[in-house]
């Protein structure tokens, strides 16, 4: 849930992503559990968002559901937001060379969103999926994002991070964490040292523009019983090479002009 809302349309889009946190249909009254607002605050969004298309009502079941509306607009906005469609060729010539698995991912607000995947040749079961959400101060591809931004951008996303303990690896503060972000800043890379998923390691480099702005971040993945860190390291000026391959596609990509009309 946001930490803030900017007026009405700030607690529509709350609502909006906590519909889609569930991952499957909803009744209101699971809604009304976890929600901040009134109940008849919180019926009035829900309505309002069912009537514009953005949630969908099945009547039979009494559940709640992203709307064919929200659909569409998503799918527009993958098209045009995101680094997937420039992206992907890039990330199956580097997939298919290490023979792991490939993550391209963006920072949504103080979260990270992975926009694109591909697997290795013998896939390993773990937390990320493309389009699913998942936090940035324990995530390689997060790490190298936040490595990059701005100090006032930077000191806002800490602010927003959980440091919730996933395992024995994770930061749980924010000092730490900087110290971690400054030594990826000066290599240019990072580490997922299991700080997620026990058994699950990474090694990532961010995707940045000519003048170090944050576009995204890659990574290789892997598990501890097939590789280590250091095999992962020697992965880096591969890594670096699609990154800025990537940057460089992004950079000159343009919207569709419009279609001229005689």
């Amino acid at each position: 849930m946001a930490a803030q809302s900017d007026g009405t349309v700030g607690k529509a889009l709350e609502v909006l992503d906590q519909v889609a946190s569930f991952g499957r249909p909803v009744r209101f009254a699971e809604l009304m559990d976890d929600s901040p607002f009134p109940k008849a605050t919180l019926y009035r969004f829900v309505q309002t968002l069912t009537n514009q298309g953005m949630l969908a009502y099945d009547p039979d079941r009494g559940t709640y559901t992203c709307g064919v509306r929200l659909v569409r607009l998503a799918h527009a906005a993958w098209r045009t937001a995101s680094l997937a469609p420039i992206a992907a060729a890039h990330i199956d010539q580097l997939s298919a060379e290490v023979g792991e698995t490939v993550h391209l991912a963006q920072l949504d607000a103080a979260q990270v969103i992975y926009v694109d995947k591909r697997n290795a040749a013998d896939p390993v079961q773990m937390y990320s999926q493309s389009g699913k959400v998942g936090p940035a101060y324990c995530t390689g591809v997060g790490k190298a994002m936040m490595a990059y931004l701005p100090d006032d951008e930077l000191t806002n996303v800490l602010g927003q991070q959980s440091f919730h303990k996933f395992t024995d690896t994770t930061h749980t503060s924010a000092s730490s964490l900087r110290r971690e972000l400054n030594d990826i800043r000066a290599n240019g890379y990072g580490f997922d040292r299991e700080e997620h998923e026990p058994g699950i390691i990474c090694v990532s480099v961010p995707i940045l523009t000519e003048n170090k702005r944050v576009l995204g971040a890659l990574s290789v993945t892997s598990t501890t019983t097939r590789t280590n860190l250091a095999g992962l390291e020697a992965l880096v000026p591969r890594i670096k090479k699609t990154a800025d391959a990537i940057s460089k596609e992004a950079s000159s990509w343009h919207f569709p002009a419009a279609a001229s009309h005689s």
